[in-house]
Order: C-alpha cells, then sequence, then structure tokens
C-alpha cells in the first residue's frame, strides 16, 4: 500500500503581544513628553523652585556698613537679620565722623549710619554737585536736653546762673535753641538757626553765663556749674543718668527734622534693594529691642519719616550750608 501523502494544516498565528505592548509604550512617552512641555511646573515648579530644590541657592548680596558705634552688641542682631534675608552684612568701623563719608563716597563702603541731616548736609555742602551722598532711610532722633547736680527743675534755676555746653560752633546753635525753648536766654532778634553765643542778651535771660569747654568735660562739669549740656556719648561714661537731667527738647518739633539720624547711600544707589532692606530690618522688632536694651539708650525711632522728607529736608539744609 502506498504511502498517503499528510494533509496540510491551517498555518497557527504568529503572536503579536510584544509589538503592541511597544506601541503603547511609545504613546505613553510621548503623552509624558507632551505634559512636560506644555506645563512647564508640573515636574518640580518655576526653573527658580527647581534650583532651590536641588539645594542651588543664590549668591548671598554682600553690604558693607560704616558704623561709628560698631562695638554696640545689636549690631550683631541686625548682621543677623540680613543673613535671614540674603544679605552678607559686614559692619565697618569709624572711630570719628569724618571719614565714613569720605569712605562711602569712595567706595570703600556701601552704606553709612552715624549722622544727622543736618551733619550731611554740610558735607554735601563742600563737595561737587555730582559727589553728594543721599540719605535713603531714617533711624532715630536723639532729642538733647540739660543736666544739672544742683537744680531739680528749670523752674529752680537761679539768676545769673552758669551754663557749659561744647565749644564746637556747629554743635552750640541747638543748646542755646533749648535753652530759648526753656525760657532761660533770650536773643536779640531772632536769629534762629543762626544762633550764636554773641547773640544772647543777658540782660533779659535768667543765664548769666555760657561757657564753652571741650565736649568731653561737660559731664564733669557739673560739679561746678549750674547747668551742662553733655553728649550721650560722654553722659553714659560719666555715670550721667536721665534722674539729673532737668529739660529735655520737644523731639515733633518740626525744625528738629533736620537731626533725624539717617542712612546715606552714593546717589546711584538710592534704589538699591539691599539697602533698603537694611534700613527696614533696623526697623524690625529683634533690632529695635536690642537697641533699647542697650545701657544709655534715650533715642527716638523715626521711621515715620518718609525717604521724600529726608530728601526734602537736605535739600533745603545743604542750600544754608553752601
Amino acid at each position: 500500500m502506498s504511502e498517503r501523502t499528510k494533509p496540510s494544516l491551517p498555518e497557527k498565528p504568529k503572536n503579536n503581544r510584544t509589538g503592541l505592548f511597544a506601541g503603547i509604550a511609545v504613546v505613553v512617552v510621548a503623552l509624558i513628553v507632551g505634559a512636560v512641555l506644555l506645563v512647564p511646573g508640573w515636574l518640580g515648579g518655576s526653573s527658580e523652585n527647581a534650583d532651590a530644590a536641588s539645594g542651588d541657592a543664590a549668591e548671598p548680596v554682600s553690604v558693607r556698613l560704616g558704623v561709628a558705634d560698631a562695638g554696640k552688641s545689636f549690631w550683631n542682631v541686625l548682621v543677623e537679620e540680613a543673613e535671614a534675608k540674603g544679605i552678607d552684612l559686614e559692619i565697618v568701623s569709624f572711630t570719628d565722623y569724618n571719614t565714613p563719608n569720605p569712605a562711602l563716597a569712595s567706595g570703600d563702603i556701601d552704606i553709612n549710619k552715624f549722622q544727622h541731616i543736618r551733619h550731611l548736609a554740610q558735607y554735601n555742602a563742600s563737595q561737587p554737585e555730582g559727589d553728594a551722598l543721599v540719605a535713603i532711610g531714617a533711624s532715630e532722633i536723639y532729642p538733647i536736653g540739660f543736666y544739672s547736680k544742683k537744680w531739680e527743675s528749670v523752674e529752680d534755676v537761679p539768676q545769673g546762673a552758669e551754663v557749659t555746653l561744647s565749644n564746637n560752633p556747629a554743635n552750640q546753635v541747638r543748646p542755646l535753641l533749648a535753652l530759648e525753648a526753656a525760657g532761660l536766654i533770650e536773643f536779640f532778634g531772632n536769629p534762629g538757626w543762626s544762633a550764636t553765643l554773641d547773640d544772647v542778651d543777658y540782660a533779659n535771660s535768667t543765664i548769666g553765663k555760657i561757657t564753652p569747654i571741650d565736649p568731653s568735660l561737660t559731664a564733669a562739669s557739673l560739679d561746678s556749674v549750674d547747668i551742662a549740656f553733655v553728649d550721650p556719648a560722654f553722659a553714659v561714661a560719666a555715670g550721667v543718668t536721665e534722674d539729673l537731667q532737668i529739660y529735655v527738647e520737644d523731639a515733633n518739633r518740626d525744625d528738629l527734622r533736620q537731626y533725624v539720624n539717617i542712612f546715606a547711600v552714593r546717589a546711584d544707589d538710592a534704589d538699591n534693594e539691599a539697602y533698603k532692606t537694611i534700613v527696614e530690618l533696623y526697623h524690625s522688632d529683634a533690632v529695635r529691642d536690642a537697641i533699647q536694651a542697650e545701657d544709655g539708650f534715650d533715642g527716638i525711632f523715626k521711621d515715620d519719616v518718609t525717604p521724600e522728607q529726608l530728601a526734602d529736608e537736605l535739600e533745603k539744609q545743604t542750600e544754608l550750608f553752601r
């Protein structure tokens, strides 16, 4: 018997699962890429946030602040507050009031805080107009007054009393106006902020003698005179406390705005945000508390005085000194 030919069977269909899965994967990847392109913040927010998330923080801004009282501990608090805002603040110490403004003008420091408006006006008046410095914020005002170891009130001061004050003519007009405000002296005419010792009308005044001496000696002079004007820096060192003060001027007098202490910068830096932040931090609760804890602090914070008001007062005072 001949061998019969085996019947041919239909061919089995091929397995297409691998191709199907590959196709699905391509679609998914395409969707993910499209989502990332359409929504940049999907995987990490903005590029700025992404940098922060990866630990890439912006470099701190370095600022050199010149002061004349660097030994005060509250500056350390300001440095810490500035650091939290991304500002690397360096406190630069000066031992006098004559060098911080030239140092600022030359770029050795970026900002200073040691003077009132009147002092800066005197400096600006002596400089070429293009080199003038500007005030970007107020700090405080220090009302002056006079002290006595002999008398407990202004009313007790006898006729012919002697007063000592600074022998620097630039620092005499304010004490003279304080004596006038207290009713202890009268002037010939009405000299106002141009008053000098020669304008005192002793014949119609309670005070009989005004003696100019070195300001560092005024505290010691209280043992021998009726009244003395003692600079706060010397008062603390000499142990002259508030209980000896028998008169203090009204810090809210409009004509005293020229004595508001300020932060000064070069004119080109008037809008620098880091410098403005330092002014704001100076008036923060943490820094204010540290300032008020300092021995002998008798200032009044003047953050209510605007930069525009400072600029107007500075311009007015500068014109008077030209």
